[in-house]
C-alpha cells in the first residue's frame, strides 16, 4: 500500500471483545470514572490557583500531575466510550488521529514518571535541607525543573512515535485497545529491529531511571529521619513521603501489570482491561490521596464543603 495514500485513510481499532450487554455496563462504569477524574483533578487545579496560600513549591509541582491525569484519561477514554457502543467492524480511525493518541498516551506514561522524580526532589530538599529550602527551591529552579520533566518526555516520546512514522505500511488493523506505539510500527512488514531496539532502550532508561531515583532519594530522607531527634519533623516527613511513594506505587503496578500479561498471548483480553485500569486508576486515586493528606488543601476542601452545606 502506498504510504501516502495510508496516512489518509482508516484503520481499524480491535477494541475489546466482549459482548453488548457488557459493553453497555462497561461503558457506564468507564463514563462515572471518566467523570470522576476530569472534575477532581480539575477542582484540584482551581483549588490551587485560587487559593495563594496554597501557591507553594510542593502544590505547584504537584499541579503537573493533574495536569498529566486530565491528559492521559482525555486521550484514550473517549475513544474508548465511543468504541463500546459500535460495532467491531465500524471501529475506524484516521492513521493521523492514531498517531497523535500513540504520541500522547506514551507522554502520558512518562511523564507520570518524570513529574514524581521532581516531587521527589523536592521532598528531599525540605527534609534533608530545610534551612536552605526556600533559597534552592525557588522560582527559577522551580521553571528548570517543569522543564525537565515535560521537555524529556517530549523529546523522548517524539523519537518512538517518529521510528515508527516513518515506516511503509501494508496492515489497516490496530491489534490493541487503542493506538500506541507498538500498535504503529506493527502496521509495517518493513523490519522494526530499530523500533523495537529504541523502545526497549527507552522503557528500561525510563523505569531504571524512576526506580533508582526513588531509592536514592529515599534512603537519604530515610537516614536523615533516622539520625533526628525531632518527633515532629519525622511525623511531618513520613506524612509527605507516604503520599509521594503511594502514588508511585500505584502508578508502578498499573504500569507494570499490562507489561507483563503482553509476555502471554493468552491473557489478551485480560492485558487491554490492565491497561484501561492503567489510565483509571492513577488519574483517579492522585487528587484523593493528595486532597485528603495534604493539610492545607484538606482543610480548605471541607472549608468550602461546610460553607455550602450552611448556604
Amino acid at each position: 500500500m502506498d504510504n501516502l495514500t495510508f496516512r489518509n485513510s482508516l484503520v481499524l481499532v480491535e477494541g475489546l471483545k466482549i459482548t453488548p450487554q457488557s459493553s453497555q455496563i462497561a461503558f457506564v462504569i468507564i463514563l462515572i470514572a471518566f467523570i470522576f477524574i476530569m472534575v477532581s483533578n480539575i477542582g484540584m487545579l482551581i483549588q490551587i490557583s485560587a487559593d495563594t496560600n496554597l501557591h507553594q513549591p510542593m502544590h505547584i509541582l504537584f499541579c503537573h500531575l493533574p495536569v498529566n491525569d486530565i491528559i492521559g484519561s482525555a486521550v484514550m477514554i473517549p475513544r474508548l466510550l465511543k468504541d463500546l457502543l459500535t460495532d467491531h467492524s465500524e471501529r475506524y480511525i484516521t492513521y493521523v488521529e492514531c498517531v497523535i493518541q500513540a504520541y500522547f498516551i506514551h507522554l502520558y506514561g512518562t511523564t507520570c514518571h518524570t513529574v514524581l522524580m521532581i516531587m521527589a526532589f523536592d521532598r528531599y530538599v525540605a527534609i534533608c535541607n530545610p534551612l536552605r529550602y526556600p533559597i534552592i527551591m525557588n522560582n527559577k529552579m522551580m521553571v528548570k525543573l517543569s522543564a525537565a520533566a515535560w521537555g524529556v518526555a517530549v523529546v523522548l516520546v517524539g523519537i518512538l512515535i517518529g521510528l515508527s512514522v516513518r515506516l511503509s505500511h501494508c496492515r489497516s488493523v490496530i491489534q490493541n485497545l487503542y493506538c500506541d506505539n507498538a500498535s504503529l510500527f506493527k502496521l509495517s512488514c518493513e523490519n522494526v529491529l530499530i523500533n523495537n531496539a529504541y523502545g526497549l532502550t527507552f522503557t528500561v532508561v525510563l523505569f531504571t531511571t524512576s526506580v533508582g531515583w526513588m531509592l536514592m532519594t529515599y534512603i537519604r530522607i530515610a537516614l536523615v529521619c533516622l539520625k533526628s531527634k525531632n518527633k515532629a519533623t519525622n511525623s511531618k516527613a513520613i506524612k509527605t513521603c507516604t503520599t509521594h511513594l503511594a502514588v508511585y506505587l500505584i502508578l508502578l503496578i498499573c504500569g507494570f501489570t499490562p507489561i507483563v500479561f503482553h509476555r502471554f498471548s493468552e491473557y489478551v483480553e485480560e492485558r487491554k482491561l490492565a491497561t484501561i485500569m492503567f489510565h483509571v486508576i492513577p488519574p483517579g486515586l492522585n487528587p484523593i490521596i493528595y486532597g485528603l493528606q495534604a493539610k492545607e488543601i484538606r482543610q480548605r476542601l471541607f472549608k468550602l464543603f461546610r460553607h455550602k452545606i450552611n448556604s
